[in-house]
């Protein structure tokens, strides 16, 4: 759902009237070739209006919602729900935690006391976007994804597989699933947790609800997973060595 060039120069000359292109592209980090190409082509990516807002102090939430196909986003949104604050918390340190509440702290007096939570790396992580997207699935979101986007379900697995999702495919799988629209954004890495206005210490709050039961098991379908992930590219690496040594 890339901005087109028009509406997003129009944007820019609000937000920035006195700045060059030369200006804009110095404080954001932005390649001037770059960001003429997409204007060339007519359409300027998310990435560079999030970019140039964070470079002009301005809100990337409200920069988005400038824009007709992010307008949502002005609306009030619900947090996240709890599933969604722990899909955003990554494997290693769902596994710290693990071990933090199976090694209980002392307290001053020589007893034990409550366990402490190791700090949490922010999103997004190694597996964020799959993971969200299980977070949030009743069993039918990637069909009502795939009719109101057109994408085909291969298509939208094939970029949860590779732990991806294009901020039209993230907008569209929060509307489909009924959850704040900035879910998606955040697991995608276009806009941070504070950005989208996560409450601090949110996914803290969420890890600490899980019972050991709980916590335990989310490890192991993580580790699992992982374990499948490894194996997949062992196996793809494997085939690309006998491929070099029959060309070789």
């Amino acid at each position: 759902m890339p901005i087109s060039a028009k509406a997003f120069q129009d944007w820019l000359h609000q937000a920035a009237p006195s700045a060059s292109t030369a200006d804009i592209c110095r404080i954001s980090g932005i390649k001037r070739t770059t960001l003429a190409q997409q204007l060339v082509r007519g359409k300027v990516t998310e990435t560079t209006v999030v970019s140039i807002s964070r470079a002009l102090g301005l809100s990337p939430l409200a920069a988005l919602a400038s824009f007709e196909q992010f307008a949502e986003l002005a609306s009030p949104a619900p947090p996240p729900t709890p599933a969604e604050l722990v899909s955003q918390v990554a494997t290693m340190d769902l596994l710290r935690v693990v071990i933090s509440r199976s090694s209980p702290v002392q307290g001053g007096d020589g007893e034990e006391g409550g366990s402490v939570l190791p700090a949490l790396s922010p999103a997004p992580h190694a597996t964020s976007v799959r993971n969200w997207v299980d977070a949030v699935d009743d069993g039918e979101l990637r069909h009502r994804v795939s009719a109101a986007t057109g994408v085909a379900p291969q298509n939208y697995s094939a970029q949860l597989t590779a732990n991806r999702l294009s901020p039209e495919l993230a907008f569209a799988t929060a509307r489909a699933a009924g959850v704040g629209l900035t879910g998606g954004l955040v697991a995608t890495g276009l806009i941070t947790e504070d950005e989208a206005g996560w409450p601090p210490g949110a996914k803290q709050s969420a890890l600490e609800a899980l019972s050991n039961g709980e916590l335990t098991a989310l490890a192991g379908e993580r580790l699992q997973a992982l374990g499948k992930s490894l194996r997949r590219q062992e196996q793809e690496q494997a085939q690309t060595e006998k491929i070099w040594e029959h060309l070789g």
